[in-house]
This record gives C-alpha cells, sequence and structure tokens, in this order.
C-alpha cells in the first residue's frame, strides 16, 4: 500500500513515522507547503518526497492523510474525494460549518472514506470508560466533568488561524463526550475569560473558556480549557453515576497536587503535551485507518462526527457573545 501524506509539520511528522512503522504501509509519499521540510522528514524515514500536493496525486497513491493547516483542510479532502481516494484528516473539516459540509458533500457524492483525526476514541481511558458507560456499571449517569489544560499557550501567529478555543481545543472534550456517553448535546450555557496574556484578546479569542452541557437524557456535563496551565499538560474526564463513579487521566503524570495530608505525592514528570501524552492513541487510530483502507474494519470515526463537534463548539461561541443558553436546534446544518 503507497499513502500519501500532505503537511509534514510537528503531526505530520509523528503520523509519518506511525505509517513507516505499518507493515501494511509498502511506501510513504510526504509533501509540504515548505519542499525541504517534507525531503529532510524523507530522508530520515526512507519515504518518497514529492515537490508539492500535484506530484503526490500523481504518485498513484492509495490514501491521503491530511496533517496541512486547517485551512487547507476541506479543498484537500474534496480533491482526494474526486480522485476515488480513502482520507484521514486531522480535526476540522474546515473553521465554519459551510466549508464542513461542502466537503462531507463530496466525500458523499464520491463515495469514498473520510475518518477525522479525534484521537481520544483510541485512548485506553476513554476506551475504558466508555465501555464502564454503555455496560451499565456506573448506574444511571447524572454528571460529567472534562477538561483539556495546555501548559502554554500557542504562537500569537497561530491564534486568528486556530477557530478559537471552543473549536479548536473543547471540540475534542465535545466528541469525547459524544462518544463516551453515547448521548447527544441539547443546551450549551458558555462563557470565557481573556484576562490572561493580552493577544487572546487582540484576535477576540479566550485564554480560559468552560461550558455546561445538557445531554438527551438529562446528564449534566461541563467542559473547561485553557492555554495557560503552566503545571503541564492535564486532559481528564470524571464521569459520576448512581452506583460508581470513574477518572480519566487520573496517574502519576496528572500534574495535580492534593492538598491533604496522606494524600500520594505530586506528579514527578507531568506531560509535556498532547504528542507525549496521547502517542498510543495517534498510532492507533492512523493503523485503524490502514486497515480501514484494506477493507479490514469499518470507519471508526466518520466525517460527519466532526460536524456534531463542530456544532456544539459553534453553539458554545454563540452563548459566550450572546449570554444565554443555546439550543444546539439553533446551529443549523445549512
Amino acid at each position: 500500500m503507497r499513502i500519501g501524506l500532505i503537511g509534514t509539520g510537528r503531526i505530520g511528522s509523528f503520523h509519518s513515522a506511525a505509517l513507516h512503522g505499518n507493515p501494511a504501509v509498502d511506501s510513504l509519499v510526504v509533501t509540504d507547503a515548505d519542499p525541504a521540510r517534507a525531503a529532510d522528514l524523507a530522508e530520515r524515514l526512507g519515504a518518497t518526497p514529492a515537490s508539492g500536493v500535484d506530484e503526490l496525486f500523481e504518485r498513484d497513491v492509495d490514501a491521503v492523510v491530511i496533517t496541512t493547516a486547517t485551512s487547507a483542510h476541506a479543498e484537500l479532502i474534496g480533491r482526494a474525494a474526486r480522485a476515488g481516494l480513502p482520507v484521514f484528516c486531522e480535526k476540522p473539516i474546515a473553521l465554519d460549518l459551510s466549508g464542513t459540509l461542502a466537503a462531507l458533500r463530496e466525500v458523499e457524492r464520491a463515495g469514498t472514506v473520510l475518518q477525522l483525526g479525534f484521537q481520544r476514541r483510541f485512548d485506553a481511558g476513554y476506551t475504558a470508560a466508555r465501555e464502564a458507560v454503555r455496560e451499565g456499571r456506573l448506574g444511571r449517569l447524572h454528571t460529567v466533568r472534562a477538561m483539556t489544560s495546555d501548559p502554554a499557550p500557542p504562537p500569537a501567529a497561530y491564534l486568528p488561524l486556530s477557530g478559537g478555543l471552543y473549536r479548536d481545543c473543547l471540540v475534542h472534550d465535545f466528541d469525547v463526550l459524544r462518544w463516551v456517553t453515547g448521548r447527544e448535546v441539547t443546551e450549551v450555557y458558555a462563557t470565557g475569560s481573556d484576562a490572561g496574556p493580552a493577544m487572546f484578546a487582540e484576535v477576540g479569542d479566550v485564554d480560559t473558556a468552560a461550558a455546561v452541557l445538557t445531554l438527551d437524557d438529562g446528564t449534566l456535563a461541563t467542559a473547561t480549557a485553557t492555554r495557560c496551565n503552566g503545571a503541564g499538560y492535564d486532559v481528564r474526564m470524571e464521569l459520576a453515576g448512581e452506583h460508581d463513579q470513574i477518572a480519566v487521566g487520573l496517574d502519576d503524570r496528572t500534574p495535580i497536587t492534593s492538598t491533604e495530608p496522606a494524600a500520594p505525592p505530586a506528579a514527578g514528570k507531568p506531560w509535556s503535551g498532547f504528542l507525549e501524552r496521547f502517542a498510543p492513541a495517534y498510532e492507533a487510530e492512523l493503523a485503524a485507518f490502514v486497515d480501514v483502507v484494506r477493507g479490514e474494519r469499518a470507519n471508526p470515526c466518520d466525517g460527519r462526527e466532526a460536524l456534531h463537534a463542530l456544532r456544539i463548539a459553534e453553539a458554545c461561541e454563540l452563548s459566550r457573545h450572546e449570554r444565554r443558553p443555546v439550543a444546539l436546534a439553533e446551529i443549523r446544518e445549512s
């Protein structure tokens, strides 16, 4: 199998190494807006560099992996679909509903496959939580608490391209909330703070955000995120039911210290970031994509899943700006 990868930045380089190590992948073609960066990665992995997207598509690849800047995702998904190729794309498809829907329509017209990169669905902790909920071990679920805390803000130049904290960061929590619980969000109430570095307020974004989400069975969920968690990278989910309570992401590397006298010691080496924390999950989602291309399994994260998560993020942005609860029914797919 020959796979073409477009975008050789941080996540693209990681995915390239995972694909290179997959025994089902015979060859890998890589390209980037910076040809020298693609050539350097190709030399290190023994892959084939392509001078651009056109050349990559001319190399008779069997599937395409998209890890470019978000602004290019929708166009590249459409191009691969028209070529009849399965696609793996890092989230999001696009930063707005119209762009997302246009790309999804291209895939549906072509009858091809689009797998989205929501790697938490492949994380052992979230998978175990899903099983516990689905098997009823918690009893009636009444409360879910999700959080994503980055250790430091991204570069200022990234913020205008990110779509904001809800679309860029909390969208992962929104997706995994649906995936773990099997329920849909019906209403959100969200707020945010730009009291941190001035670069957030300058682009109309926030550095810290919180949302209360009501699920369709009455379960209440909270989702919080910040770009300024100096203690380290911290991603967790707590699920409380009438019979039991469990937590995802609570281990000896969780960057939190208890003030209780008998508490265990603080984390000795907190997670440095998402690539380290979710490395096995990233590898698993690419292995799953290879299996999908080979016809050995069903698509584990269809592009429509990204649409659902984006609608929740859009509802949160509207709630933050208008300072009111927003029903998901207000965020129309049009």
